[in-house]
């Protein structure tokens, strides 16, 4: 290798990284990253969130920053899913989570507010979805997935899926399949520790695999990994899929032929942190297959991974051949994209259409599940709402109490709009035996008790306070995972929206006060 040659690859290395950062502007470190570190993309979370016209005008900077050192432009990415997780809320059309539409949505209905969604990142400059996920949420004590798969079975995950996708990519920007090779049958968050999918081959071409092979049949642009260790590819028990050859050069590249961008899932995840570790992940991600590597939190390590891959590059442990390939089909992803016109205009009256509104609210009330028999309450009446609420942020469970502006999941101010007396006690995800005791006998004042759950089949602790409240007295709505209402069968009312955010929220109340 020529020098002018190793030095040209050497400045693309950035490429290879996605990063994110704190605060509604760039800062010091994000600018210090694009300018000196060429890095290839952002991430954006809800800490970058402000309004669309802000996260349009955040866009907008960084891409002029980067046009300062490069002609190459930023990949900027989001996790819009919908539902429980929508990194931007507020003036944008409210997208269900996926479960909801195949409760109350056709195919053409999820592909069209696909499209519309993310007709409304690429207004905002955001030119890549982290979305759909594909995987089947084929185990209902999975705490990670959820409602934030299409269903429980490969057609129904196939079918809704390839519509978000030709809804995302008719919009013109890219969609990501996630999390390959599928992290639904897992009791387990990559989050905190490292799942294992152990199922034979066989097993997971048929099943797992399915919406993926489809995906890529259908052309989807990029795809993201799973820190899910599969030992049907991979022999070593502490390597997940993210790092493993096996998976995303054996299995996806050549079983599978799959062309596009792979991206990895956050290297800061526990499941790779704290295992190789981010910057010892990142690399070998790479050497497995993976052509973007995202650290999304911590500026250290960010700038590590890049001088990392640079010292591997100067080394020869690198592979020109094997970075030219990844840098290959990075370009080609940003030629495709609405990249280059970063600098058009924003046109906030391109968001929340009347129609689009509209179709939102008729898929998200459709999908509501109500239980048989079912009563409304009685709006005479005062009424207790016991609110689980999360108190930790995670990347899934971002909007937490007290950290963060963004709208509560509580049914609290919409039941007070609709005329109910209502009032709010706020529950751990986990309570205490004492706890339970305080919120029974807090209970006890009342004729009419609402316990608005989150993943209540997965807590003892919410399992043993629903079940000292008295049936005739309680309703019961899920507020994540639709599994919980089977934790009351002799309640007044059950309901499951699949989400615990206002427009899920709202159908609830309309049932609850009719």
């Amino acid at each position: 290798m020529n020098s002018s040659f190793s030095e040209s690859l050497q400045q693309q290395l950035g490429q290879l990284v996605m990063v994110g950062f704190d605060g509604f502007v760039p800062n010091a470190q994000i600018e210090g990253l694009i300018r000196e570190q060429r890095i290839g993309g952002v991430i954006l979370f809800r800490r970058n969130i402000e309004s669309p016209a802000q996260v349009a005008a955040l866009c907008r900077r960084l891409q002029a920053i980067n046009a300062e050192v490069s002609n190459i432009p930023l990949l900027i990415a989001i996790d819009q899913e919908g539902g429980m997780v929508m990194r931007i809320e507020e003036g944008v059309t409210p997208l269900p989570s996926a479960m909801a539409y195949a409760k109350g949505g056709t195919v053409a209905e999820c592909e069209a507010l696909h499209r519309i969604g993310a007709a409304e990142l690429r207004q905002m400059g955001i030119n890549v979805n982290f979305a759909p996920s594909l995987d089947i949420n084929n185990n209902p004590n999975n705490p990670v997935i959820g409602v934030r798969a299409f269903g429980e079975d490969v057609a129904t995950v196939t079918n809704y899926g390839l519509a978000a996708i030709r809804g995302i990519q008719a919009a013109g920007i890219a969609a990501t399949a996630k999390h390959f090779p599928g992290h639904g049958d897992t009791a387990t968050d990559s989050h905190y520790g490292l799942p294992v999918v152990a199922h034979a081959a066989e097993r997971l071409h048929a099943v797992e695999l399915a919406p993926f092979k489809a995906a890529i049949a259908a052309g989807v642009d990029a795809i993201m990994t799973a820190h899910v260790v599969f030992p049907a590819y991979e022999s070593d028990p502490n390597t997940p899929a993210t790092l493993s050859r096996g998976v995303l050069t054996g299995l996806l590249r050549e079983e599978m032929g799959f062309s596009g961008v792979v991206f990895t899932d956050c290297l800061e995840m526990a499941a790779i942190a704290a295992g190789v570790g981010t910057v010892a992940g990142a690399l070998q991600s790479f050497a497995a297959g993976a052509d973007i590597v995202l650290v999304s939190h911590t500026y250290e390590r960010q700038r590590d991974t890049v001088l990392a891959l640079q010292a591997k590059l100067a080394s020869g442990e690198l592979s020109a051949v094997r970075l030219e390939q990844s840098l290959a089909r990075i370009a080609r992803l940003k030629q495709a994209l609405a990249t280059c016109d970063w600098a058009a205009p924003f046109e906030s009256q391109q968001l929340q259409t009347p129609e689009a509104l509209a179709l939102a609210a008729q898929v998200q009330s459709t999908a509501l599940q109500v239980s048989d028999p079912f009563q409304a309450l009685d709006l005479s009446l005062p009424t207790l709402l016991m609110t689980v609420e999360v108190q930790n942020r995670t990347e899934i469970d971002e909007v937490a109490l007290g950290k963060s502006s963004a709208a509560r999941g509580t049914l609290l101010p919409l039941l007070a709009a609709a005329g109910v007396q209502v009032n709010e006690l706020i529950v751990s995800p986990s309570p205490t035996e004492a706890e339970i005791a305080a919120l029974v006998l807090a209970a006890a004042s009342y004729s009419q008790v609402i316990v608005q759950s989150y993943n209540a089949c997965l807590s003892r602790g919410q399992q043993a306070l629903i079940a000292q409240l008295p049936a005739e007295y309680l309703w019961l709505v899920a507020g994540r995972l639709p599994y919980d209402v089977n934790l009351a069968p002799l309640a007044k009312g059950r309901l499951a929206a699949f989400s615990n955010r206002p427009a899920a929220l709202q159908s609830v109340v309309e049932k609850l006060t009719r």
